[in-house]
């Protein structure tokens, strides 16, 4: 017989505690599924029986290698590399790789984690996994990263293959590192296949795949005002970050009518009142990607804008904060300004980018909180989309490739809508809607296959 659903979660958590020492970004993604799922299927003994969400949050494999290289002045070096393969029920691993001084097991582990149910929403096959390396890019010259990603490859091919594991780019990884990585997996394997996403379009990348997280965000966070007659126009929007998804979150805001104030980076936020536009988007891509500069630079060229050093930009009044820099970086003091100026709507560009606490003062405001395995889905769903065009030896156009982003971005609205609805209530919890959907898309998959 069941016991209650507070010591449920209390021992399961406890128990993964205890599994997992030193690793609160894993132990914090795990326990904001469970806190859902304990509620979904406490009448639901199958997956009791079967020990489904025990058997998720274990990862079928963590696998972590030493990685050397030698830099410009001819001294070796010595990284480690990891790739965690949590779970391929309903398809082969999927999930970017994340090349930051930061990355340890515990965040790969959270995000492979978090990957397992988002790419359940987006309806392709495709399992979850995440890797990555203690490895920084920045300041080092396109020799060394040569060399680093040669490297990292040489270990890695033997874990990944298009019917195994197909990574993809991440924080840290972007164009050139994926085209080093393809490069020195086709020399070592003699094969051409799809083993990774995120190509260049010359070697069977995506069109809009570089768009496709920020724009997806943008998509989502559409559908969402609708449900209660909204749209995007005349909202004021604040974005963190001056990534590659903010930088397309803030392109397709702005394209459905809304007004962008914000960008930032690690050193601070720029405030624009009277919006970042496309003309001021450009710059700042130009700026990001080419001469890879920090958003302080944007107040000289755009001086009616201001930048405000060592904070994040969630002080600043608005209708909608769409966070895409990086985990936990919108706290619960944070979440307590954004709703007491009247914030109606949050929609996660990045991966768990809201403390615990956060979640659940959004959560109890009951505005539009768009969690991240559902908001940014749109990357991996091009992936997928590139998976699929890498098997047809074929390539899609622009406009065939963001409509079919536009429909699988509503699909995963519509599951989010149709779990997260509260019986009675005209209140969405897009939260518990998309672990639910996400959990039981990947649990009946387990369920068929037996204890394996």
């Amino acid at each position: 017989m069941a016991i209650t659903e507070h010591v449920d979660l209390s021992k399961f958590m406890a128990g993964l505690q205890k599994r997992n020492p030193g690793q609160p970004e894993f132990v914090q993604a795990v326990q904001e599924v469970a806190e859902d799922i304990f509620e979904f299927i406490k009448d639901k003994s199958v997956y009791h029986e079967y020990q489904i969400l025990r058997r998720l949050a274990e990862p079928d494999r963590v696998i972590s290698f030493r990685v050397c290289w030698e830099d410009d002045e001819g001294n070796i070096r010595v990284q480690r590399g990891w790739r965690v393969q949590n779970n391929n029920a309903i398809g082969p691993y999927k999930g970017g790789i994340r090349f930051h001084s930061a990355v340890d097991e515990s965040t790969l582990k959270f995000l492979a984690f978090e990957q397992t149910f988002k790419n359940a929403l987006t309806g392709l096959p495709m399992g979850g996994a995440k890797g990555g390396a203690n490895f920084n890019p920045r300041g080092k010259s396109d020799h060394e990263v040569m060399r680093f990603c040669q490297s990292f490859m040489t270990e890695l091919y033997r874990h990944v293959g298009a019917d195994v594991d197909v990574p993809a780019g991440d924080i840290g990884v972007g164009a050139r590192e994926i085209g080093y990585m393809f490069g020195q997996h086709k020399r070592i394997t003699n094969s051409f296949t799809g083993v990774l996403t995120g190509k260049g379009v010359e070697y069977g990348g995506s069109l809009i795949r570089t768009e496709a997280t920020g724009y997806g965000t943008g998509y989502f966070l559409a559908d969402m005002l609708k449900t209660r007659g909204l749209q995007l126009d005349g909202h004021t929007v604040v974005i963190s970050g001056s990534g590659n998804v903010a930088i397309h979150a803030a392109e397709k805001i702005t394209q459905l009518g809304g007004l962008v104030v914000t960008l930032s980076d690690s050193g601070g936020f720029i405030h624009d009142p009277k919006g970042i536009d496309a003309g001021k988007l450009a710059w700042v891509k130009s700026q990001k990607t080419r001469k890879r500069g920090r958003i302080s630079d944007y107040v000289r060229e755009f001086p009616e804008a201001e930048f405000i050093a060592g904070r994040p930009p969630w002080c600043v009044p608005c209708d909608i904060a769409v966070p895409c820099a990086t985990q936990n970086e919108l706290t619960g003091d944070d979440a307590r300004v954004l709703l007491g100026n009247g914030c109606l709507a949050v929609a996660e560009g990045s991966n768990m980018p809201c403390t615990l606490e956060a979640a659940h003062l959004f959560k109890a405001a009951e505005i539009l909180y768009a969690p991240g395995k559902a908001a940014n889905a749109g990357g991996v769903a091009v992936s997928g989309l590139e998976i699929s065009q890498n098997v047809a030896r074929m390539s899609w156009k622009q406009n065939e490739v963001e409509q079919l982003l536009v429909g699988i971005m509503s699909e995963i609205h519509d599951r989010c809508v149709e779990y997260g609805r509260r019986a009675g209530t005209n209140h969405i919890d897009y939260v518990r809607g998309a672990n639910v959907a996400g959990f039981k898309k990947v649990a009946d998959a387990m369920l068929a296959f037996g204890v394996v």
